[in-house]
């Protein structure tokens, strides 16, 4: 009878631990837990009826998991392979429609998981799949850009040289100017930032002109030489360099800078012929990234510029010049980790293809 007492089931040697994880393993499915807690409840010698109320089944079920454990140990509680024939998906062709930009009659630039499932007559959980399996990310665009410079390795090699190993008793500075930085008002006043809830201003603004910063990052310790013009012609340029002149009056001074046309002006190379303490080191074309003065206009741009309220272009001025005295009092070295050997095998052209399947 289904009621009648049955004897303690006897475990396998070592298979009780592993019942126990089971149990507690927040990762096992649940109808293996359900098992596992059957088995252990009729090794400790409880009736069926009681086990059956305890895990909420029933004693046919509770006969059915004893029974095969006893005959097969654990693996008599797994699942049995299912009649039929396994199906089959088709990872490579999801891949291969994947990388085929959508038919016209879409008018979309890339796939979606559910535009490519009916499109392929299949499900959009299995697109996921396939896409996680081979690392396809059509929703991701990135940009690049290979330099044309016919003297790239020589420039890459020259500029990360002076990072690397700066000649001695020299200073190395990096220059540029971040032109049209604007200042922008919000037409309300902003919403400062509250617990549970972050900082707010409205999406519309007013335009109150524009302005230039000219910086040189010095790369030893983080030093900012900055300046703020009206435009960045060649008269801004010169007086920058001019400050530079003041700020480091007896230094060797090794300057890297952009191929921007305003550095190499007549008027400018005049001026630094009669300063030969000044030396020039170009970064190559369509790369300014070389120029370390640029992850500082990231950093300006991110914690003054990009969330600021200007009221005016000298009120932009003067919170620009405010942050470079607050970063000069906490400023730190900045330190270039890549040789000219890891740079330049990443600056060749890349496939625009590279299919893995």
């Amino acid at each position: 009878m289904a009621n009648s007492p049955a004897p303690p089931l006897v475990l396998w040697d070592g298979d009780r631990d592993k019942l126990v994880s089971w149990t507690r393993s927040t990762a096992m499915r649940a109808g293996l837990v359900l098992r596992a807690r059957i088995v252990l409840l009729a090794a400790d010698g409880v009736a069926n009826a009681r086990i059956a109320i305890e895990v909420g089944s029933t004693t046919t079920t509770v006969w059915k998991w004893r029974s095969r454990y006893a005959a097969t140990g654990l693996t008599g509680l797994l699942d049995a392979p299912r009649a039929g024939r396994p199906k089959q998906v088709d990872n490579q062709r999801i891949i291969a429609a994947t990388l085929t930009p959508p038919p016209k009659k879409y008018g979309v630039t890339h796939w979606s998981s559910r535009l490519l499932a009916g499109h392929l007559n299949i499900g959009n959980a299995t697109v996921a799949r396939a896409w996680r399996t081979f690392g396809v990310q059509p929703w991701r665009s990135e940009t690049f850009k290979f330099s044309t410079d016919p003297e790239l390795v020589g420039k890459v090699t020259d500029v990360v040289g002076l990072y690397l190993a700066p000649p001695e008793n020299a200073v190395v500075l990096c220059v540029d100017e971040k032109s049209q930085i604007q200042a922008l008002d919000r037409t309300a006043p902003m919403l400062p930032v509250r617990v549970g809830d972050a900082e707010k201003r409205t999406h519309d603004y007013k335009r109150h002109g524009t302005t230039t910063l000219f910086a040189a990052l010095e790369v030893a310790t983080g030093q900012i030489t900055g300046a703020v013009k009206p435009k960045h012609r060649r008269q801004e340029f010169l007086a920058f360099l001019r400050q530079l002149d003041r700020a480091y009056p007896e230094q060797e001074l090794h300057l890297v800078m952009d191929n921007y046309a305003t550095h190499k002006t007549p008027e400018v190379k005049t001026w630094l012929e009669k300063h030969p303490r000044f030396h020039l080191h170009f970064t190559p074309t369509s790369g300014s990234w070389l120029n370390l003065v640029e992850v500082w206009f990231g950093i300006i741009d991110k914690q003054a510029i990009r969330r600021g309220i200007f009221t005016s272009v000298k009120d932009l001025n003067a919170k620009i010049r405010q942050f470079i005295t607050g970063w000069n009092d906490r400023k730190h070295p900045f330190v270039w980790t890549k040789t000219t050997e890891q740079i330049l095998r990443k600056a060749n052209h890349q496939a625009t293809s590279e299919t893995r399947h």
